[in-house]
């Protein structure tokens, strides 16, 4: 009977009076009540208290040791073997040569731009590299090159965007072991240590991808708490350096600028909303995101062109890419006053105006079909044979010799002209037969045609249609002027006009660009002008021109034009391209090298890269859902805990969706590793959506489902880490590992039995 009767308390002493102070002593002040914590939540504050440091970035003593851990962890698993292969691999080809021309200042042309490259050959150069090495192939052993010093490069900025994306879900306030899940997905995401391993772009593109979400995410906690503080325009001006950064590695950065944009523009439509914000105060915010945002990083990035410009101060193999007036600010590529009139029987050279200004070139070769008649191409370097002597088609006897002995006679408007190749002494010809590459009836052969002595016949003649001058030269509208005159040559037999455009000819030809007569010639394609002019009958103190060297701005232009031309026009198909909507399902991957019976392929870690598209989706399926709840009444968003991670899980979605969606919009080539970026943002949804899953649990139990999804991870990246870092792996093995029909890695170039 006992056991069901509740012993009662002991009375309380006689004589002691029930303490009459407050019941709780020492209030805290730090506290907010439901509206502020409301109001907390719909602003992205955490919840309960005011207390605030830097960034929003509270870490207790033990996370900065946790930390310290992981980067071991990072580094011992970005770092393993990264001698290993030492020979080229995949890309390589590209970048460690692009190192060698930066080291021996010859200009070349890419399409990125040139922070990452820069990072890279300072590594090489520190490191003593010569430049001599050429990265020609694919599996060339590498000799006299530091590659390892140029490897650490990405390598270590792989493994700082670790501790970043631990930092960021922090500063986001997702719990401890969220951001130590999220870590580590990072550290064991086997495509991201394949493509920090090696001389690539995308390491760096990432980490900064990475930083400049971090400035951000740290910057807007500040702005929740009290802006224009010195921490306020710290982590503000931080944020537009690293954009500035991300775009000077690849131009994949302006989806990053879009991400940080569209969380700039809804601060600024909050504001201005809000009716305690003056109209002088709202300027005063948007100016300083304006500084920050827009003008650092520009400045930024044209910083880290003209580095590039003041290191490839020499001519080399990008010359061709760039107008003549770029090309004549380099070393080796200068040219001396030339006369300013085009005479009958000047020694001429004529460019093309369109297609990156090649000239007008022949050599003693023959086309191996059509006519079967001497070569005509165009040509982007200098050569004696870009020479060419212009008369007047209409002169009496020999017209190649009969100037000689005749006044000096311009050529102007609807001159009959005929060329002459001075070298080989044919003349520039064309007829009613098909060119060798483009063979369509409105297009004909331009070919060399005639033998020393002979005077040609009509198929030789040109007439000249002057189409506009330079407006600070009015007798370049009047007559061909050199480097002011832009000009078309027409054939009178056909009727089709001289013209070039983006086709190579074969090997027969050097590849050279093809030269045809088109009847339905393009305007910007059939335009000339003349380089040089030379008349030995004109007075040594005859007008002379040169080009107008351009200054920065209009070089750091013209090269973006270039940059953006080349890019677009990377359309060729590839073996292990892919299409954006095979990324998120990890349909394929990406063979880097193959040799000695091993292989790397880039393959992502089957758990990190199918959970987080599953997050994604699923956060697309909830926020959905939740929109339809709304529209029927339900009131989900009063919950300070739907707020908070509607805001999280929307500002990751965002960032997901903005640096992927684009690629759907782009024809050209794309590769598995273009979803990196996308990828880290999606991992960190992941992650958050297990914040959100578990916020009822337990942390033990939360512990031990982080723990479980962690082991899985780390044995998928064992599974498939001989592809990682190219070891030795059997046709048995890799046969099992292949879990979709699609990954494509190649299991008969491993051997059967290791031993």
């Amino acid at each position: 009977m006992s056991g069901s009767v509740r012993a009662r308390r002991p009375p309380s002493p006689p004589g002691k009076l029930a303490p009459s102070g407050p019941r709780f002593p020492h209030p805290r002040h730090d506290h907010l009540d439901a509206d502020q914590r409301r109001e907390a939540a719909s602003k992205g504050l955490r919840p309960g208290r005011k207390a605030h440091v830097t960034g929003g970035l509270n870490l207790a003593p033990a996370e900065w040791r946790l930390l310290v851990v992981i980067l071991f962890v990072a580094c011992a698993v970005r770092l393993f073997r990264i001698s290993q292969p030492n020979s080229v691999v995949f890309d390589e080809v590209h970048f460690g040569k692009f190192a060698s021309r930066y080291i021996k200042s010859s200009y070349f042309v890419d399409v990125h731009p040139p922070l990452a490259k820069l990072l890279i050959t300072l590594a090489g150069w520190i490191s003593g590299y010569d430049g001599n090495f050429d990265f020609k192939d694919i599996a060339k052993v590498y000799e006299n090159v530091p590659y390892v010093s140029m490897r650490m490069v990405p390598a270590l900025m792989g493994i700082a965007t670790v501790p970043l994306a631990y930092l960021t879900l922090r500063a986001l306030d997702c719990r401890v072991t969220t951001a130590l899940l999220a870590s580590l997905f990072l550290t064991f995401e086997n495509g991201m240590v394949t493509q920090s391993r090696h001389i690539l772009l995308d390491s760096p593109l990432i980490f900064f991808t990475a930083l400049t979400t971090f400035a951000w995410t740290a910057f807007c906690n500040e702005d929740h708490y009290e802006p224009f503080t010195e921490s306020w325009w710290i982590w503000l001006s931080m944020t537009g350096l690293s954009l500035g950064a991300v775009v000077s590695c690849k131009w994949v950065g302006l989806f990053t600028i879009a991400t940080v944009g569209l969380g700039t523009l809804k601060q600024l439509w909050l504001l201005l909303g809000d009716l305690r914000v003056t109209p002088q105060l709202w300027i005063r915010h948007f100016v300083a995101r304006a500084i920050c945002l827009i003008v650092i990083p520009v400045i930024f990035y044209m910083s880290m062109f003209s580095i590039h410009f003041l290191i490839l101060s020499n001519s080399g193999d990008g010359d061709g890419f760039m107008s003549s007036e770029f090309q004549h600010t380099l070393r080796g590529r200068g040219m001396a006053d030339t006369f300013a009139d085009v005479a009958v029987g000047s020694e001429i050279t004529i460019r093309h105006v369109n297609t990156q200004g090649g000239y007008l070139h022949s050599h003693p070769h023959s086309y191996p079909g059509g006519s079967k008649q001497q070569q005509i191409t165009l040509y982007p370097h200098r050569d004696s044979n870009n020479d060419w002597r212009i008369v007047n088609a209409t002169s009496e006897g020999d017209p190649y010799t009969a100037w000689m002995d005749q006044d000096i006679s311009y050529i102007t408007h609807g001159t009959r002209v005929k060329l002459r190749h001075i070298q080989t002494d044919k003349s520039l010809h064309s007829h009613d037969i098909r060119p060798p590459v483009s063979d369509v009836d409105f297009q004909n052969e331009v070919s060399g045609y005639g033998i020393p002595g002979y005077a040609g016949d009509a198929n030789d003649d040109w007439i000249v249609e002057i189409y506009k001058g330079d407006k600070r030269d009015k007798e370049s509208s009047k007559r061909l002027r050199t480097l002011r005159t832009h000009f078309r040559l027409k054939h009178p037999m056909t009727g089709c006009y001289l013209f070039s455009h983006k086709v190579k000819l074969p090997d027969w030809a050097y590849e050279q660009q093809e030269v045809t007569c088109n009847k339905q010639a393009v305007l910007e394609n059939s335009l000339w002008y003349v380089e040089t002019s030379f008349h030995p009958k004109f007075p040594a103190d005859a007008p002379k021109v040169n080009y107008k060297l351009p200054g920065f701005f209009a070089k750091f232009w013209e090269l973006q034009k270039v940059m953006w031309t080349t890019n677009a026009g990377l359309t060729d198909r590839h073996t292990y391209d892919s299409r954006p909507d095979a990324w998120p399902r990890l349909r394929r991957g990406i063979n880097f090298w193959v040799k000695d019976h091993r292989q790397i392929y880039l393959l992502g870690n089957p758990l990190v890269w199918w959970l987080s598209t599953a997050s994604v989706l699923a956060y697309a399926a909830v926020r959905g859902f939740l929109i339809l709840r709304a529209k029927r009444g339900y009131r989900d968003f009063d919950s300070t805990k739907v707020v908070k991670y509607d805001t999280l899980c929307g500002f990751l979605f965002v960032g997901w969706a903005m640096h992927y969606l684009p690629f759907y919009l782009m024809s050209r080539q794309l590769f598995l590793h273009h979803y990196l970026p996308a990828l880290y943002f999606a991992i960190l949804l992941s992650c958050s959506v297990f914040d959100l899953v578990t916020s009822t649990l337990r942390p033990r139990i939360r512990l031990q489902i982080a723990a479980v999804l962690l082991v899985i991870a780390i044995w998928n990246f064992s599974y498939f880490s001989p592809l990682a870092y190219g070891l030795p792996w059997t046709k048995a093995k890799c046969q099992k590992a292949r879990w979709l029909k699609t990954w494509d890695f190649s299991c008969n170039d491993f051997l059967d039995d290791v031993s």
